[in-house]
């Protein structure tokens, strides 16, 4: 991936923010171009130590149980995504007048001349199966490429030419509100923001604050920034495109759910379509595919489908490749996933609708639904999201521990809607809501878990949920056969 600057960070004393995936892969980095790397953390288990070790090991330093003192004479830090711009350490560093970047702004920076350029997404939600639909329909048009970023695999270590990620012809790259935070000189190819709804606002402090950081991927754009232009996202996104400061020639690109007007992507009776890298596209459109070649064809899916059409077509690919790599695509376990059908009853485990913008979302692609939701609101209120989804709703079950909340908003906007209310937190209680699901619902509906809420209080993490509820919804059908 061409060559890069390696004297630049000979001998430069590096502090790394965070001991885990990202944290380690850039210590590993900086180290390996001659940096004087020390890593710091404010955890002591087990799991830190072991970790710990194999960076010593490899002429690292680590200091744990201690995150907020910065080490002498350091000449940059380099943070993990999660960690908040008010830590203490950040604040001594300000204070040092040491820039604090994070590892997306590093792999940028580690570029060589021939690196293969990068389509970004990001959004509240959906990043992940788009960043991964983008990906496939590049390898159907015979380009090498990778899902990178925030999906999972350090970015650092695909720029860097780390087997299996040499020699690609373009990244497909998911980045986070947090790694754009960090990222102050990232200028890619062509970027698309999904959508926009409150979430991490403990973070970053404001909703004004989190679209500017997520705006911050449009800054430099050169050929497309992809912006979701339907009302029910209030144009949010195209005024993050409005205000960018891009390349000469860079074009803003519109998807929509509806019939898609000039530099736009649409659908029209069925068909996803481009009126916007066409010859004459005030007259003409081209077919990209049929809405039944993308999986799940749920509303916000075909949505992702578009956002990832228009940044392949921004790249040059054909419209056959759109379609072959829509059809190819299979989306991650606890998004919108099929679990079973019970007595006519259909069981969709949609536990990453972690928030309640992809709650909204799930929501809207079925109907009626018996409800399993609940967990840790993190600051969040339900109000509108019954509001705008009463209609679909048979019932609810409620599970975690700020249920409480939903159970309020559904008693002021849904009364009509019978509500179950589970205290218990222990393992088996998604079972118990399962039953309780089955119990309420009749032939044709749909029981869709779709939280709208984090995990943590009852769960690992919300690939854990899933698995619990796909189990419950298995024994249960064992029973009924």
């Amino acid at each position: 991936m061409g060559s890069r600057q390696v004297t630049s960070w000979q001998g430069k004393n590096i502090t790394v923010a965070g001991l885990g995936v990202s944290g380690v892969s850039a210590a590993r980095a900086l180290a390996g171009l001659g940096a004087v790397v020390t890593v710091v953390d404010g955890g002591d288990s087990e799991g830190h130590r072991e970790r710990a070790a194999e960076l010593e090991a490899a002429g690292i330093s680590v200091r744990l149980a201690d995150a907020e003192t910065l080490p002498e004479g350091t000449d940059l830090v380099v943070t993990s995504p999660g960690w908040k711009p008010d830590s203490p350490l950040f604040e001594a560093a300000a204070a040092a007048g040491v820039d604090v970047v994070g590892d997306v702004e590093i792999a940028w920076r580690l570029r060589g001349p021939d690196a293969a350029p990068w389509l970004a997404i990001t959004g509240t939600n959906g990043k992940t199966t788009t960043t991964q639909m983008l990906a496939s329909i590049l390898k159907a048009a015979g380009l090498k490429t990778a899902a990178v970023g925030n999906i999972g695999t350090p970015i650092i270590d695909v720029v860097l030419g780390e087997e299996p990620y040499r020699d690609l012809d373009v990244l497909a790259v998911e980045l986070s509100s947090y790694q754009l935070h960090w990222a102050p000189s990232l200028r890619v190819h062509s970027a698309a923001v999904l959508n926009l709804a409150p979430d991490h606002l403990d973070w970053h402090g404001s909703m004004e604050a989190y679209a500017a950081d997520k705006g911050r991927i449009y800054e430099g754009n050169t050929v497309a920034c992809v912006y979701n232009a339907d009302a029910a996202d209030n144009k949010a996104t195209e005024n993050l495109v409005m205000e960018a400061d891009v390349e000469e020639g860079c074009r803003a690109i519109g998807f929509t759910l509806g019939a898609p007007g000039p530099s736009m992507l649409g659908v029209v009776d069925g068909i996803l379509v481009d009126r916007a890298f066409v010859d004459d596209r005030q007259k003409n459109a081209q077919e990209l595919a049929e809405v039944a070649d993308v999986n799940p064809p749920a509303p916000h899916n075909i949505a992702n489908a578009l956002a990832a059409a228009a940044l392949a077509r921004a790249f040059g690919v054909k419209p056959s490749a759109v379609r072959d790599g829509l059809r190819a695509f299979r989306p991650d376990a606890h998004r919108v996933s099929h679990v079973d059908e019970v007595d006519g009853v259909t069981y969709v485990d949609d536990s990453k609708a972690t928030n309640t913008h992809a709650a909204e979302a799930s929501l809207a692609a079925f109907d009626p639904i018996v409800w399993i939701a609940g967990g840790l609101a993190k600051g969040a209120t339900f109000d509108e999201l019954v509001q705008r989804s009463a209609k679909r709703l048979r019932a609810a079950v409620l599970i975690g521990a700020d249920r409480a909340l939903i159970a309020e908003a559904l008693a002021r906007h849904a009364p009509q809607v019978p509500v179950v209310d589970l205290e218990r937190t222990d393992t088996g209680a998604m079972l118990a809501a399962v039953r309780e699901a089955a119990r309420l619902a009749e032939p044709g509906d749909t029981v869709l878990l779709a939280p709208a809420c984090a995990s943590m209080d009852m769960f690992a993490n919300y690939n854990k949920r899933g698995d619990a509820f796909a189990d419950a919804v298995r024994e249960l059908a064992a029973e009924k056969a």
